[in-house]
């Protein structure tokens, strides 16, 4: 879900990275493969299974930091803070991002209609197999997304990996895609793939990235759909993926990409559910 022109949106923030604004992302299907991916059947070396009566603030932190000024790609969500249950809690096992319309009270408000959330791991990941049973939400200007960026540098050289992003009013399409300084929207040279799938939305799946230092590919349910192969010439202008990214859990509401259509308000509120993110760190 890229969000930034010259510097990295995200997990980088607690560090002060700053952020500017960049055209909204479009999906991309020129790298689309059919291949079998599986998670190793040893434990994994990070899991959260959102089994406790709270989001673990060992694991992870809310994203406010752009709520006043507005954030990118003119999304139009308001992001609450840690111990907002109307937006993030753990119901029955679950993690649950709801979406709803209304106004923030929050001193940070920033005249948004929407309130939602946004969660950041605290630990960052790099090589390895990711693992993440989610529900993802419908209606026409909901934008749920599982992404990866780095704790410190910028967009685009520093990279992105949206394992995935589906926008509300194309629910049986979701989006992988993959950015750096050479290969972004930007530019036009974005690499990823689309997969149609007539229930992604409100049914259960798992969404799988497998990282490694020479390929990048992702999937739903054990099926590969999208791969980016260490290739390319150009450095790490081409390939940055060779260090620990953290990863990002959201629903936005509205923006260039997800509101291209409008936002159905009596759609509202809108969840997605995360039953589990597991990790297998490569070695």
């Amino acid at each position: 879900m890229s969000k930034v022109m010259l510097v990295l949106a995200t997990a980088g923030l607690a560090a002060g990275v700053q952020a500017q604004d960049k055209p909204a992302p479009l999906g991309a299907a020129n790298y689309g493969v059919d291949t079998r991916i599986a998670p190793p059947t040893t434990a994994p070396t990070f899991a959260d299974e959102f089994s406790g009566k709270r989001i673990d603030p060992a694991n992870w932190r809310f994203d406010t930091h752009r709520n006043k000024a507005g954030w990118y790609n003119n999304e139009r969500q308001y992001y609450a803070p840690a111990n907002t249950p109307a937006n993030a809690r753990i119901d029955n096992g679950k993690l649950v991002i709801e979406a709803r319309r209304g106004r923030p009270t929050g001193p940070d408000a920033g005249g948004q209609g929407y309130t939602s959330a946004r969660i950041v791991s605290t630990r960052a990941m790099g090589y390895g197999f990711y693992d993440i049973r989610a529900k993802l939400p419908c209606g026409r200007g909901i934008w749920p997304a599982l992404w990866l960026v780095p704790p410190t540098g910028g967009w685009p050289a520093g990279g992105e990996i949206d394992i995935l992003e589906l926008v509300g009013y194309e629910p049986g399409l979701i989006h992988a895609t993959v950015h750096s300084a050479l290969f972004n929207h930007a530019r036009g040279t974005q690499r990823g793939g689309s997969l149609k799938m007539s229930d992604a939305c409100g049914q259960w799946h798992r969404y799988q990235l497998d990282w490694r230092p020479d390929s990048i590919t992702i999937g739903v349910d054990g099926r590969g759909y999208m791969q980016v192969d260490n290739n390319q010439p150009g450095g790490q202008a081409a390939w940055p993926f060779d260090r620990p990214y953290n990863l990002i859990l959201n629903v936005a509401v509205g923006g260039d990409w997800g509101g291209k259509m409008g936002i159905d308000d009596t759609k509202f509120p809108q969840s997605m559910q995360v039953d589990y993110v597991r990790y297998w760190q490569y070695r």
